[in-house]
This record gives structure tokens, C-alpha cells and sequence, in this order.
């Protein structure tokens, strides 16, 4: 691998030339990175940091306070989602034409910006000396935040350094770039792979995502079949939008059967952000409508419900005969029994609740 160029060698002019809106941004909590990339720190972080709940992904074994929330292409995306909760600008429709960043100096960087932005955190009483101490020293990344991650062309060597250094990673991909899983499935597996499938067909997809692309559905099949042979955890979210892609579990199941998942993950839409204007709040399903489209979803996959998050509106399927399933069984039990944050359905001698 070359040697890093250190970010702090470039200048922000030209990453605010490049990246529009850039104090918008950094008015939402963006840490902007470079050229392209930027850390945020999620409400899960804080909250875990002052002693409260952590985010749902704690199901995977991510400890939120040690999680860097990180994109390597902020703005950059192939798909306008109507849900999405960021803002979208005039340059997202646009692919980065500059020099991509080293991605050691992404990582060094970010690990620098988190530790910066949490450096108040220091003098609260709320929070123990244990727990910040541990927030100095991330073991997790959750690639994601803006953009489309897989749009980064050097994302290989950025999972790579990051697992060289015993970091775990944390991918959410819209499935519009294949090339790239197919690379990342030889080369560098990321700890946990998400795909976030949208639609249970081409009219819906198009109508929920309006992608930019000509043959976005296309590649998101495809992804699909790559999806099935990786070996790290893999995971499939559906974000559900009443009147634009909740409806058919029957279609969405044979999607998710080409992929193969160890988990899927039925998520209501959140009438948060940017989305509220683009969608009404009568879009945003509530926890009863998501259990009852989960349910229908697991009885045609065969898979089993095992938790749900009411805060993240958000209900967990598993595959019984998945290598990771037993382990996540264990996990939860663990988890719910810490903090009882979570409802545990479905699992034998559990009865831990919300």
C-alpha cells in the first residue's frame, strides 16, 4: 500500500469548493474529512457514553460509544431516496471527478474527529472515566451516514486497514454497485454486510428511490446473487415507507432468498430530517404495522423473529440455520438482560421485554 498522504496536508478550500453546502454540514455535526469523506456522531453514541440505551446494532456485537459513524462519500449517491432523511444537493447527482483520499488518512483522520467531537464528554457527570477512556480508543465502524459508500473505489484498502488495526466494519451499501462487493468479497470482507433492499419490485424501487442511474435494479439483482457468498454476517434491511414499498412480503421474500441472508432487518420509515418534506408523517408505520409485515415476511422465509427495537422502529428475522445465529441468540439475551432495552421474541427461555 503507498504511503499516506496526511489530510491535514490539504486544504479545506478545496474540499469546501468541492463539497456544496459544506456548513450545512458542519451545522447538522458533519466533521468534514478531506476531499470527500465525513464523521458525525450518532444520538446512540451519546447515549451510550452517559449510560443509556445503545443503538439497536448492539445486536451485532457493536458497542455504540466505540463506533465511528463514517462515510467516504459524503453527497455522493446514485439513488434520491424519498425517505432519506439528508439534505440533497445540487453536486450529488454528480460523481466525484477529483484525487480520492488515502484511505489510512481517512482513517486516521476520522479517529481524530471523533475523538474531538466526544472531548466534552470528558468533564460530564454522567458519564464514567471507564466508558470515555473507551470512546478514545473506537473498535467499531459503521460505514455510512451519506452517500452511497461503495461509490469510493479504494473502499478494499480502507476495510483492510481498518481490520489490520482490529477494528471491526460495518458496511451499508444501496446494492448499485456489484463491481465493488464482487471486490470486497475477495479481498476484504467487512465484518457485517448490509443491503439495503427498498423496493419487492422495479415499479417500487423506482418510485421509492428514483435512482439516477439507468439500470439501478438491474444492479441491486445482482448484488444480490454476489451477496450470497461472503462468509462475514450478512444482513438485509428493508426501510418501510406506507404507500410506496410496504406491501407484497411474499415478492420481498424471494428476493431475499437470492442473497441468502443471515438476517433481515424490516426498519419503519422515521418522518425525521429532509424526508418531512418529501413524504407526509402518515407514511412513517407504526411498531404494530411493522411486527404484522415482519410476521407475514418470516412465515414466507422460514426465518424467525427473534428481536425488536421500539425506539429504532425496527424488527430482527433470523435464518435458524445460519453459522451467526446462535451467537446473536446469545448476544441479545446478554444485552436484553443488561439494560432490558429490547423485546425478544420467539426466543426459548427469554422474557425479557421493552
Amino acid at each position: 500500500m503507498n504511503q499516506a498522504i496526511p489530510l491535514a496536508a490539504i486544504t479545506r478550500k478545496k474540499a469546501r469548493s468541492e463539497i456544496r453546502d459544506v456548513e450545512r454540514f458542519k451545522q447538522s455535526g458533519y466533521r468534514i474529512i478531506g476531499e470527500h469523506s465525513a464523521v458525525k456522531v450518532c444520538h446512540w453514541t451519546k447515549s451510550a457514553l452517559r449510560g443509556g440505551k445503545m443503538c439497536y446494532k448492539s445486536w451485532y456485537g457493536i458497542d455504540s460509544h466505540r463506533c465511528i459513524q463514517l462515510t467516504p462519500s459524503v453527497q455522493y449517491c446514485n439513488l434520491m431516496c424519498v425517505f432519506c432523511w439528508r439534505f440533497h444537493t445540487p453536486n450529488r447527482v454528480a460523481p466525484y471527478d477529483g484525487q480520492w483520499d488515502d484511505p489510512v488518512a481517512i482513517l486516521d483522520e476520522a479517529i481524530k474527529a471523533q475523538r474531538q467531537l466526544l472531548s466534552g464528554f470528558k468533564g460530564n457527570p454522567k458519564v464514567s472515566r471507564e466508558k470515555f477512556m473507551e470512546a478514545m480508543e473506537p473498535r467499531h465502524i459503521a460505514i455510512s451516514l451519506d452517500g452511497e459508500p461503495t461509490l469510493y473505489p479504494k473502499l478494499v484498502e480502507f476495510i483492510q486497514e481498518a481490520t489490520r488495526r482490529g477494528m471491526t466494519t460495518f458496511l451499508v451499501t444501496n446494492g448499485t454497485m456489484p463491481e465493488r462487493l464482487l471486490e470486497l468479497r475477495e479481498k476484504a470482507q467487512p465484518t457485517s454486510l448490509y443491503i439495503s433492499l427498498y423496493g419487492p419490485d422495479k415499479e417500487s424501487h423506482i418510485r421509492t428511490n428514483k435512482p439516477l442511474i439507468p439500470d439501478s435494479w438491474e444492479r441491486i439483482m445482482r448484488s444480490l446473487e454476489i451477496m450470497r457468498g461472503f462468509s462475514s454476517r450478512k444482513v438485509i434491511r428493508l426501510t418501510l415507507v406506507k404507500g410506496y414499498n410496504m406491501h407484497s412480503p411474499a415478492k420481498y421474500a424471494e428476493l431475499i432468498r437470492i442473497a441468502q441472508p443471515d438476517f433481515v432487518e424490516c426498519k419503519g420509515y422515521m418522518h425525521v430530517g429532509e424526508s418531512q418534506k418529501r413524504l407526509p408523517r402518515e407514511a412513517m408505520p407504526d411498531m404494530k404495522e411493522i411486527r404484522e409485515f415482519a410476521n407475514e415476511l418470516a412465515s414466507e422465509l422460514g426465518y424467525t423473529i427473534v428481536a425488536d427495537d421500539e425506539p429504532s422502529r425496527v424488527v430482527l428475522l433470523a435464518d435458524p440455520s445460519s453459522r451467526y445465529y446462535q451467537e446473536q441468540l446469545g448476544r441479545m439475551r446478554q444485552a436484553s438482560n443488561e439494560n432490558n432495552a429490547y423485546s425478544l421474541d420467539g426466543v426459548e427461555g427469554c422474557t425479557a421485554s421493552a
